[in-house]
């Protein structure tokens, strides 16, 4: 019996993979595999990182452009950008699964990528803590179960200390800038204002009703936030933050509280998205004080 235990159990690890699988993704849609994923196109780029943060990074046969996290993924061929990609490149690179983002791929192309009968899953989440689910349910469909599981675990309890390190304290009012000319920013329904709230902040332009509105510096004078941020690394930005100082009058301006966070983290619903929230509340903290 001893001797026999080996082959039973390779048995039985041969089943699982070839087992089928199935998911719901974000649409409430049914997405069935007649076994995990193999050979997978990310349309993407916070879907590459969610796939390699679960181990099913080498599954992967085609990404978008700037999927540039984690440094591997930057080798992987590309079937073009998130909003306009290469229908007979990803038909010739024959995946069995294709991870799609509703809200930035353009419809026509996904409804054609539907026809081919390629299994497609859609990813929509809208909260830091939606993104954990998505590990989950993608660890299901590439057969990356445990190792999805203890990211998503992971992820859930650093959400979960942040939530609980700002519990009760002070509210900081916050302008997050997302363009310089013309002047955007972001209203309550957009993942930025969520991580906001997880830090006990509040967007000043959360009651506008565009995702993306368009502001005057009028309108922030009279907000009048007590910390202003935006996201990236280049000089441009840097500067976009800099000429807030001719307002000494700002209150974000008189206590110094102008912050530059890391590129990318706010940026992507994917992982990291808790690394760009811990820096965002690392700042309102600052702010507070």
């Amino acid at each position: 019996m001893k001797i026999g235990c080996p082959a039973v159990l390779l048995s039985l690890l041969l089943g699982t993979a070839h087992a089928a699988v199935s998911v719901q993704d974000d649409h409430g849609r049914t997405v069935r595999l007649n076994k995990p994923a193999q050979r997978i196109i990310s349309l993407a780029p916070h879907l590459t990182e969610d796939l390699f943060a679960i181990g099913a990074g080498p599954n992967i046969v085609g990404v978008t452009s700037y999927s540039d996290y984690p440094a591997a993924a930057k080798q992987i061929p590309q079937v073009g950008s998130y909003n306009s990609f290469d229908l007979e490149q990803i038909r010739a690179l024959k995946p069995d699964l294709i991870v799609a983002w509703p809200s930035g791929n353009p419809v026509r192309q996904l409804a054609q990528l539907e026809s081919l009968g390629i299994a497609l899953y859609y990813d929509d989440p809208k909260k830091l803590t939606d993104i954990p689910h998505v590990l989950e349910r993608l660890g299901v469909l590439t057969g990356q179960t445990n190792v999805a599981n203890q990211a998503a675990t992971r992820l859930r309890d650093r959400t979960a200390a942040l939530a609980q390190h700002h519990a009760g304290k002070r509210a900081v009012r916050v302008f997050y800038q997302v363009w310089d000319r013309p002047l955007m920013t972001i209203n309550g329904e957009q993942v930025v204002s969520d991580v906001m709230r997880l830090c006990g902040a509040v967007n000043v332009f959360a009651e506008l009703p565009s995702r993306a509105p368009t502001v005057d510096e009028e309108a922030v004078l009279k907000a009048n936030p007590e910390l202003i941020a935006t996201s990236g690394d280049s000089t441009a930005k840097n500067d976009w933050l800099q000429r807030w100082a001719r307002f000494p009058r700002l209150k974000a301006v008189a206590n110094q509280q102008l912050y530059m966070l890391p590129p990318d983290l706010l940026s992507r619903m994917g992982p990291r998205l808790v690394e760009g929230a811990e820096a965002l509340c690392a700042a309102v903290d600052k702010a507070r004080q």
